[in-house]
């Protein structure tokens, strides 16, 4: 099995670079928006084609026409998804079986802390994750109208290698921002790639799935767990109403949820490897993560 992606990042750059993740036995080749990360992946063996507003490399549709998988991880701007505006025909035309697109639970918007799943309605509360929503449907349409297998996996707060409160709190800029009564949903980049994998072999026709993990939590609890496997203190509390945020981060505070990861591990069958933050940050520890100097 050939593996094409649109949008080698963090999340997907983890899935292709886990070797135990990938049920594939053919080449892996995906997209990156400028020439000198095609040739940074390059250097670590990866191959990658150049796809961005502007340009895309003519063999990036070759690359599709021979690819059995497609995993998209390309975020969509307000007027749409670059990866459909510009290969819908190519994709609906392949011999692709399984395509994977990968969004976010920020469509679900605020439930005031509440319990949600799969059958709860998408009420976004920005322009941009109502367009993540008509992505979504876009790519649902494809999978139905083609006959392949379209599986949208809504994502919650990535942390994993690099990205997590133990270097957070190395590097100074961790803060413990008390908003009460709000919640977080996390997932380990390790337990994405699982959920993909399964995702790819899934036959049970086009699918929304939650991919979260077990325990919603407070950010300042999760930070204060770090700090002490690090054995620190805990940065102090900050009032939510007097903490800098950018409107960006603001907006995360906005939407107040706990979303159930109960099909993700009932139906789709993904054993996840952390399934709250103190399984993940504690494997992160004993990585060497938050070590070393800044």
């Amino acid at each position: 099995m050939s593996l094409f992606v649109f949008g080698i990042g963090y999340t997907a750059g983890h899935y292709l670079g886990d070797a135990r993740s990938l049920e594939i036995d053919g080449p892996a080749i995906g997209t990156v928006r400028t020439a000198d990360k095609v040739e940074a992946l390059g250097r670590k063996g990866q191959a990658a084609l150049v796809f961005d507003d502007g340009h895309a490399d003519p063999a990036i549709e070759t690359a599709l026409a021979q690819a059995d998988r497609l995993l998209v991880s390309v975020q969509p701007g307000l007027s749409g998804d670059s990866v459909l505006s510009r290969f819908t025909d190519a994709i609906a035309a392949s011999r692709l079986a399984s395509i994977v697109y990968l969004s976010t639970i920020g469509v679900y918007g605020d439930h005031g802390g509440a319990w949600i799943d799969e059958t709860t309605p998408a009420e976004p509360l920005s322009e941009r994750g109502r367009a993540r929503v008509a992505v979504e449907n876009a790519w649902l349409s494809l999978g139905q109208r083609t006959g392949k297998s379209v599986q949208i996996l809504r994502l919650a707060g990535i942390y994993g290698p690099g990205r997590n409160a133990l270097d957070d709190l190395r590097q100074g800029d961790a803060r413990r921002i008390d908003k009460p009564g709000q919640v977080f949903n996390r997932i380990h980049v390790g337990d994405i790639g699982r959920a993909i994998g399964q995702a790819f072999v899934f036959r049970g026709g086009c699918r929304v799935w939650n991919v979260t993990d077990d325990e919603p939590a407070p950010a300042p609890e999760v930070v204060a767990y770090a700090a002490r496997l690090m054995g620190l203190e805990p940065p102090p509390l900050i009032p939510f109403g007097d903490a800098p945020l950018s409107p960006m981060a603001r907006s995360f505070y906005a939407a107040n949820r706990r979303v159930s990861n109960r099909a993700l591990t009932q139906d789709l069958g993904v054993t996840l490897a952390y399934p709250t933050y103190r399984e993940g940050l504690s494997a992160l520890w004993a990585a060497g993560e938050g070590r070393g100097p800044v």
